[in-house]
């Protein structure tokens, strides 16, 4: 028995990063770089681990300089924490397993640590395949939350839900991570929104180094905690862009969104200490009439462009710096992938 999954990069249009102090945030999928997990029935659980993990190197340099790219922590942990945290969740809900055991191999073209939400892709696309190979049925709301659990619980990685609920739900989503409403069901109210209705978008990410979530979230958290007034008022203020930004696609305006990204980052400048280069790029946006924010925690930036002259300008714009400029698809669905 085989199971295959797939789960894509995302971006955080706008709201962000409010997901994780039960603001709101409106987010899309980006189908160009995804994680795929393999399942496959064998007589021992093994993790295969992905080429780039791998643990062997040319020289101490070309070590130092795949540190500098991917980090020091893998896939590996991610496939364990997500292992867990399903075993776990079918033990509290009954639901029983079968004594069968599996190899698990996996691989990604998301970017890494650049704010694309790799990680979360990995685990999303793991419990996929596990949720087949068990026969186990887990639904949508429930899922997300027990991706974020994987992050946050098992592994002590600081993010929101954002991630997690766009890479299950996919295509366009807008989010209320209302306090009450999640005290008591774990999960926030998550509205599906059609993808057409919103304005051309594109996408700039890094290819240098770039910061990963951990280390950009834990300030901020700190500050939150303490109950910092302007750490306060801005989520509120990020949520309230969110809601803007939905209510005027909702009302077939999503031409008009762009200032609503524009304030969601020039907020983000007023109370974070944020990376010059990151800043280049949404400024380098901005110099061609484009509107441009944050992707996730840095690293990436997405933007609304007017029409494909403006698009061009962008790519030139970019042409002779670290950073990549794609148009993100929403809509094409995955061949060969089983839900």
């Amino acid at each position: 028995m085989a199971v295959e999954a797939e789960a894509f990069a995302r971006a955080g249009l706008v709201g962000n990063p409010s997901d994780g102090y039960f603001g709101k945030t409106l987010s899309i999928i980006v189908r160009n770089f995804s994680a795929r997990v393999t399942l496959i029935a064998s007589d021992k659980m093994e993790i295969i681990p992905s080429p780039q993990d791998s643990l062997e190197f040319e020289s101490i340099r070309h070590l130092v300089a795949d540190i500098k790219k991917n980090g020091y922590y893998g896939g590996d942990r991610l496939m364990k924490a997500a292992i867990m945290r399903f075993v776990e969740y079918c033990e509290e809900t009954g639901h029983p397993l079968h004594d069968k055991n599996f190899s698990i191999r996996y691989r990604t073209t998301i970017p890494r640590r650049v704010g694309l939400a790799g990680s979360s892709a990995l685990i999303t696309a793991s419990l996929r395949c596990l949720m087949g190979f068990y026969n186990v049925d887990i639904p949508k709301p429930v899922l997300a939350s027990l991706i974020w659990g994987v992050e946050n619980e098992e592994l002590g990685i600081s993010a929101g839900l954002q991630d997690r609920v766009i890479q299950v739900y996919e295509g366009c989503v807008f989010m209320d991570f209302n306090e009450d409403h999640m005290k008591a069901h774990h999960y926030g109210l998550y509205e599906e929104l059609d993808p057409a209705t919103l304005p051309n978008l594109f996408i700039a990410y890094r290819t240098g180094l770039a910061e990963g979530s951990e280390a950009f979230h834990n300030n901020i958290r700190e500050r939150w905690l303490r109950e910092d007034p302007e750490t306060i008022a801005a989520m509120k203020d990020f949520a309230s862009y969110a809601q803007e930004t939905r209510d005027l696609i909702v009302s077939g305006k999503g031409e008009e969104i762009g200032p609503q990204l524009d304030r969601n980052f020039d907020r983000r400048c007023s109370i974070f200490n944020l990376s010059p280069g990151d800043i280049q790029m949404v400024e380098t946006a901005r110099s061609v009439g484009a509107h441009a924010k944050f992707a996730g925690s840095g690293g990436a930036i997405i933007g609304v462009y007017k029409d494909d002259d403006m698009y061009q300008k962008l790519v030139e714009a970019y042409a002779d710096t670290d950073t990549i400029v794609l148009k993100p698809d929403l809509l094409t669905a995955a061949e060969g992938v089983s839900p």
